[in-house]
């Protein structure tokens, strides 16, 4: 299973290995939280160089080579550690970040075992994260509806044959471009957002999040209706599901007379909400 942790608000990739019963977490962001480097890849590849002629010690032996998310959606080879590895990782960097992130670390963990004997736990601390960051409890609720939509939708591509990577990020683009009429690269374009880590939907309106809800979820029941095997047929599925919401986008569009495609981002949905409280302090 994998999921976003947010150690001081910065992002850190995580896995969670059923089997073994345990967290794995992409190395090159807990490097990028914990040194604030602007180009942690290099950091953490001088990092392995530096640790191994000190005291000859090979840092990638703490390491696995697993599939997570980029920004772009597809998955890429990323080198992971479990938290026994991470404490060691940890030691070689010079960071007043370090002891806080190791308490993070033992707490994120007993927080899994808690989320396994009860679900919901999941769910609310997310709320909680957003919450924290601004965001309105509609727009929140929006948001985590339109995860269990996703996931839903990807568990369907895994159990008909659709690969993991590549394949769901074309099949996701082309639910974009049948519901926007644009790519999520072009979407999150258009929002002003050039960080290759941001989220696109954590930027979205509230009328985005139900139309890219709309289209997964339409997406999700053709192609369990059809019985969609495989990329091409699921593919056809995908751009059916987006039709869907895209046509409903353009009838809003057209009696409403305002586009739902917006360049409205994080910061300006959270000064909304932000200037709404202010208002009601006043009263």
């Amino acid at each position: 299973m994998a999921n976003i942790k947010l150690f001081e608000s910065r992002k850190i990739r995580s896995l969670w290995n059923e089997e073994e019963q345990k967290w794995f977490f992409a190395v090159v962001d807990v490097v990028d939280a914990l040194t604030d480097s602007q180009k942690p890849r290099d950091y953490w590849y001088r990092l392995k160089r530096r640790e191994k002629e000190r005291s000859g010690i090979e840092l990638s032996t703490f390491c696995r080579q697993l599939k997570l998310e980029s920004s772009d959606g597809k998955k890429y080879r990323t080198e992971c550690s479990d938290v026994e590895g991470l404490l060691r990782i940890v030691q070689s960097i010079p960071s007043s970040k370090a002891e806080p992130f190791k308490r993070w670390l033992a707490k994120v963990g007993y927080e899994r075992l808690e989320e396994i004997e009860n679900p919901e736990l999941a769910q609310q601390r997310m709320r909680k994260i957003y919450k924290a960051k601004g965001y309105s409890d509609e727009w929140i609720e929006k948001r985590v509806r339109g995860i269990a939509v996703r996931d839903e939708l990807t568990n369907e591509w895994k159990k008909r044959g659709v690969k993991e990577g590549k394949e769901y990020a074309i099949l996701t683009a082309e639910i974009s471009k049948a519901a926007f009429g644009l790519s999520p690269s072009e979407h999150k374009l258009f929002k002003g957002l050039t960080k290759q880590k941001e989220n696109l939907r954590d930027h979205m309106t509230d009328l985005e999040l139900i139309f890219t809800m709309l289209g997964e979820a339409a997406t999700t029941e053709i192609a369990r209706n059809k019985d969609a095997r495989g990329f091409p047929e699921n593919k056809s599925a995908a751009k059916e599901g987006g039709s869907v919401a895209g046509r409903a986008r353009k009838d809003l569009e057209n009696k409403s007379g305002k586009k739902v495609v917006s360049n409205k981002n994080y910061k300006s949905l959270t000064e909304k909400q932000t200037r709404k409280i202010e208002r009601k302090k006043k009263k």
